[in-house]
């Protein structure tokens, strides 16, 4: 009997140990598409990039080696495509940024874009959602990740924010925006503490016009912009941007020049030498002024460029009687070589030095305890906006 009791044991143990086999078998050997079938087409009218910008950098202050490391100077992730015949979405994020929400318009202060675009006609569309202020200039337009390094009016500026758009398509040539956005995504507290005499605004907008243009059958392009950001009440910034590329087979050449006046430093520029412990009130009615040169010449799989660039800063507001408008002037230079190894993929390796050179003026330099100072880098790496999808 009790060898009958072990045979049936050992039998039940054997069919218990092959059914389970059995099952995880079949449970792998059914094939369930990630994407259910119904939803792959979607899939032909998106697209995934990873657009990416990495490199050894060795830095160097006034002459002097400081620091060498690799670093990833930029990691967007992008998804944008079609879902409807006449609606558009565009989302791209930035791995290389604080993500913590803004306080005034609720979103992560990495993520670039994020909206939604509808085509009314052939001609007229509408966007809504967290835009990119259609600013004017070149080096504005261009995707970051071939920018080596901006000019201040560009890498000290806001320009991700919530809103709204109307683009018009004039005709083959040109192109007209128009933009309703917040002014600001941060509060009027923590970007200028407390101002005596100055109101914070309701409503803190922004209103933005830009004209894009080709011209001279298509070697001139031109991208100009007016804006408007109303800081506080009866405090505005107005900003003006002029980019212009001519475009002559193997050269272009393209030059930008941006005014900013602001009626509270927005910029924050003047702040790091005017109160670096942060203590004062922001500084008012400040202008500054760029001049932003490119030149680009390619010969096969290599490409020669330079970026030349000046910017002014100025405090017409200073309260001191003995005051002087001008107190600094940044020069940089950027010679880069490109190297493209194939043809039909958009991957480039780069070696470049980005000089930097800051001037004070005398009173700058006696009022505040500025200092002239020289910064390089030099870099070696990729730049690449991968396709994954």
């Amino acid at each position: 009997m009790s060898n009958t009791i072990v045979v049936l044991s050992l039998l039940l143990s054997c069919t218990a140990s092959f059914g389970q086999k059995q099952m995880q078998i079949d449970t792998f050997a059914v094939k369930h598409p990630l994407i259910p079938e119904a939803k792959q087409k979607l899939l032909s009218n998106i697209d995934v990039i990873a657009n990416m910008q990495s490199s050894l950098r060795n830095e160097f202050v006034d002459g002097e080696y400081t620091k060498g490391r690799f670093i990833m100077n930029q990691f967007r992730l992008e998804l944008k495509g079609k879902i409807h015949d006449r609606v558009y979405f565009r989302f791209r994020d930035r791995y290389t940024k604080n993500t913590d929400p803004q306080s005034e318009d609720n979103m992560s202060s990495s993520t670039d874009l994020a909206y939604i675009q509808v085509q009314a006609s052939n001609k007229l569309s509408f966007t809504i959602g967290k835009l990119c202020a259609d600013w004017g200039g070149i080096e504005f337009d261009m995707n970051p990740i071939d920018i080596y390094q901006y000019s201040d009016i560009v890498e000290y500026s806001d320009n991700f924010l919530l809103g709204m758009g109307l683009q018009w398509q004039a005709s083959e040539n040109h192109s007209f925006s128009f933009q309703a956005l917040n002014s600001r995504t941060r509060t009027f507290e923590e970007i200028y503490g407390t101002v005596p005499g100055i109101t914070e605004s309701k409503f803190p907008y922004a209103a933005v016009a830009n004209w894009r243009g080709t011209l001279l059958g298509d070697k001139l392009s031109t991208i100009w912009s007016y804006s408007i950001f109303k800081e506080a009440s009866n405090t505005y910034m107005y900003y003006v941007a002029l980019g212009n590329q001519l475009s002559l087979g193997r050269f272009q050449l393209a030059y930008d020049f941006k005014y900013s006046k602001e009626d509270l430093d927005r910029k924050g520029i003047f702040s790091t030498f005017t109160d670096p412990t942060n203590t004062q009130p922001a500084a008012q009615d400040v202008l500054y002024a760029s001049h932003w040169l490119k030149a680009d010449y390619r010969i096969g799989k290599i490409n020669l460029s330079a970026v030349g660039m000046v910017d002014f800063a100025n405090w017409k507001g200073n309260p001191d009687p003995n005051k002087e408008n001008k107190l600094r002037t940044a020069w940089g230079y950027i010679p880069t070589v490109e190297y493209f190894p194939f043809k039909n993929f958009n991957l480039k390796f780069f070696v470049n030095y980005v000089g930097r050179v800051y001037r004070y003026t005398d009173y700058a330099k006696n009022r505040f305890g500025a200092v002239n100072s020289n910064t390089g880098v030099i870099s070696l790496g990729f730049i690449a906006p991968l396709h994954v999808l």
